[in-house]
C-alpha cells in the first residue's frame, strides 16, 4: 500500500545544509518535511573535524579580510572557481556563523569572548574556527538537530528517496520514497532541496560514512539537472593507516594537526613536502595528496608519517578525536609519528546551481556537497565546506520561499509510480574499478577499462530497497565521473591525468556540464545550458 505526505518544501538530507535550510524555511513560515536515510545525526557533517573557515570582524588576523579569503579560495580552485560565487558565499559567512551560534552551536574560545582560530592548508591566515578541538562537525550537527527538534521540524528517519517526481508542467513536484520497511510512498512538494552530501563510497578508502553514496547526483541527473566538475574528487592527504583500515571508511587526521606544526615524513624520515610548494606542509590538499602518492610509489611503502610529537601534551586537548582514533589503533601520537595515507574525501563538483541553490529544473534546489556552486573549482580550500552548507542552506530556503510567493512554483498532481528499474553494480567491484582507475592519477586507457568494467557488471533491477537505490546511484554517479574525467584532457587541481600532465586554460578553463538525454544517456550540455545556473 502506498503512503502519502505533503509539504511546501521537501528537504532530502540532514547535514549542515539540509537542516540549516529546514530551520530557515520553518522560521519563514513554510511547511517543511525532511527525509533522512538514517538517524538525523548520521552523515558527513558529523564527521567533519577541521572547522569553519570564516573572516569575522570580532576576531581575525590584522592582515586578514574577506577579500584575502576570496584570493586563497580562488588560488586553491586552480582557475575553475566562479569569482562571483566565491565572493557571495564567503561574504555571507560571518552572518551564517552568527545564525549558527544563535541556534546553539558552541565554539572553542567562546567563553573568553573571542573564538579560537587555526590555520589549514591553502589559507594565508588563522581564520578556521573550531569546536571540541577537532569535533566541529559533531557540534554543528548537534546544534542543528536540537534546534530542529525544538521547533518541531518533522524528519522521516530511515527513509530513502528513490526518484524525484514531476508535475504535469514538467517541474519537480515531490519524490517517491521508501520507508523504513521498504514500503513506497509519495511526498508531494512544489519545492525540493537536495542536501544529500558526497560520493566517497565510490572508492575503497574514504573518509566518508557509509551513507555517502552519491544519491543526490543521481536524483538530480534523472530529474533533468546538469552536473559539472565531478572529475574533481579531493583526496584527503592524511587518514590513519593501519592493517585494519585497508578498505572502507577511515579515520581522518585533520589538516589542522599540520596547521599546528606537525610535519609529514616519508618512511626514510625525509620531509615529504620539501621543495614541492612555498607553503610546505600547508600546501593545498591536491598538492599534498599527490606528493604523498609519489613518495609511496618511490619508497614502496604503504604509508608516510605525520610527526606531531613536537606538539606535546597539548595534542590531547586540541585533537581529542584524532588522539582517540590513534590510541584505538595502538599508536601514541605524543611519542611516535602517525602512519597516514590518502583517501577519497570531498567532491568539488555536483549538480549545477546558482548561489541561491536554484538548478536548471524548476522546483529543484541543491545545497552542500551535492551542489556545484563554483565555490570550490578544481580543488576545495580546507574548511570552506561547512561554511558553504550554512550559506547555501539559508539562501536556498529563501529562494524557495520567493519562488513560491511569486507563483513560479505551482502545485500539481504527480503520477504515483512503482519504484523504477535501474542498472546496479555490485558495490565492492565498483569500488575496485574506481579506486584502480579513477583515483588521484588517471589515464585514458584506465578510464575506459573502468567504464567497460561497470557496463559488463551492471544488472538492471527494480529499486525496491535502500541498498539497490544506493548501488544504482553509485553506478550512475561513477559513469558521470568517468565521462567527465575522460573528457578533461589536462591536469588541474584534484584531477591528474598521467597522459595529459599539463594544464590547458584555453580549452579547459571552464566547467564541462553533463546531463541525461531522454534515453538515459550521458551527454554534454551546451554552454548556454551551463550559463543558466553558473
Amino acid at each position: 500500500m502506498t503512503w502519502y505526505a505533503g509539504a511546501d518544501l521537501l528537504v532530502v538530507g540532514t547535514g549542515v545544509a539540509g537542516l540549516t535550510a529546514a530551520l530557515r524555511a520553518r522560521e519563514r513560515g513554510l511547511r517543511v518535511l525532511v527525509v533522512s536515510k538514517e538517524a538525523a545525526g548520521v552523515g558527513n557533517t558529523e564527521w567533519a573535524q577541521g572547522g569553519i573557515a570564516v573572516v569575522r570582524s570580532e576576531e581575525c588576523d590584522p592582515s586578514d579580510s574577506v577579500r584575502q579569503h576570496v584570493r586563497d579560495t580562488l588560488e586553491a580552485g586552480a582557475g575553475l572557481c566562479s569569482t562571483s560565487a566565491v565572493r557571495t558565499i564567503l561574504g555571507d559567512g560571518a552572518a551564517a556563523v552568527r545564525r549558527l551560534c544563535e541556534a546553539g552551536a558552541r565554539f572553542d574560545g567562546e567563553a573568553s569572548g573571542a573564538l579560537s582560530r587555526t590555520r589549514e592548508g591553502g589559507h594565508s591566515a588563522f581564520r578556521v574556527i573550531h569546536a571540541g578541538g577537532d569535533a566541529t562537525g559533531a557540534e554543528v550537527q548537534r546544534a542543528l538537530v536540537e534546534a530542529g527538534t525544538e521547533v518541531g521540524i518533522p524528519i522521516l528517519e530511515n527513509h530513502c528517496v528513490v526518484e524525484l517526481s514531476h508535475t504535469e508542467w514538467g517541474s519537480v513536484g515531490g519524490a517517491l520514497v521508501l520507508d523504513h520497511a521498504g514500503r513506497p510512498g509519495v511526498v508531494q512538494a512544489p519545492a525540493v532541496l537536495l542536501a544529500t552530501g558526497g560520493l566517497g563510497q565510490l572508492y575503497r578508502a574514504t573518509t566518508n560514512p557509509e551513507v555517502a553514496t552519491g544519491d543526490g547526483v543521481a536524483l538530480g541527473l534523472r530529474a533533468g539537472a546538469a552536473v559539472a566538475d565531478l572529475e574533481f574528487v579531493q583526496f584527503h592527504p592524511t587518514v590513519l593507516h593501519t592493517s585494519a583500515t585497508e578498505r572502507g571508511s577511515r579515520p581522518l587526521i585533520t589538516e589542522a594537526v599540520r596547521g599546528e606544526g606537525a610535519v609529514l615524513l616519508d618512511s626514510r624520515g625525509e620531509p615529504v613536502m620539501a621543495g614541492r610548494h612555498p607553503m610546505g606542509d600547508l600546501a593545498p590538499r591536491d598538492v599534498v595528496a599527490a606528493a604523498i602518492n609519489e613518495k609511496l610509489a618511490e619508497t614502496g611503502s604503504e604509508s608516510v608519517y605525520l610527526d606531531a610529537t613536537g606538539l606535546g601534551d597539548g595534542f590531547v586537548a586540541r585533537f581529542p578525536t584524532v588522539y582517540t582514533a590513534c590510541r584505538d589503533a595502538g599508536i601514541d601520537p605524543l611519542v611516535e609519528p602517525i602512519p597516514v595515507t590518502t583517501a577519497a574525501h570531498y567532491s568539488c563538483g555536483g549538480i549545477m546551481c546558482d548561489v541561491d541553490g536554484r538548478t536548471g529544473v524548476t522546483g529543484l534546489y541543491v545545497a552542500g556537497e551535492v551542489a556545484r556552486t563554483g565555490l570550490h573549482g578544481a580543488n576545495r580550500l580546507a574548511s570552506n565546506s561547512l561554511l558553504e552548507g550554512l550559506v547555501l542552506g539559508t539562501r536556498s530556503a529563501d529562494a524557495a520561499l520567493r519562488d513560491l510567493r511569486s507563483g513560479s512554483l505551482r502545485r500539481g498532481s504527480v503520477v504515483t509510480e512503482r519504484p523504477p528499474a535501474a542498472a546496479v553494480v555490485e558495490r565492492s567491484r565498483l569500488q575496485r574499478l574506481m579506486s584502480g582507475y579513477a583515483g588521484i592519477g588517471r589515464h585514458a586507457d584506465g578510464l575506459r577499462q573502468a567504464k567497460s568494467g561497470l557496463d559488463a557488471a551492471a544488472v538492471v533491477r527494480p529499486l525496491r530497497s535502500r541498498s539497490e537505490v544506493e548501488d544504482a546511484a553509485l553506478g550512475l554517479t561513477a559513469h558521470a565521473l568517468l565521462a567527465a574525467a575522460a573528457d578533461r584532457t589536462e591536469s588541474r587541481g584534484c584531477h591528474r591525468r598521467y597522459d595529459h600532465p599539463d594544464t590547458d586554460d584555453l580549452r579547459w578553463g571552464r566547467p564541462n556540464p553533463l546531463r541525461l538525454d531522454v534515453s538515459g544517456w550521458l551527454i554534454r550540455s551546451t554552454p548556454e545550458e551551463s550559463r543558466e545556473v553558473a
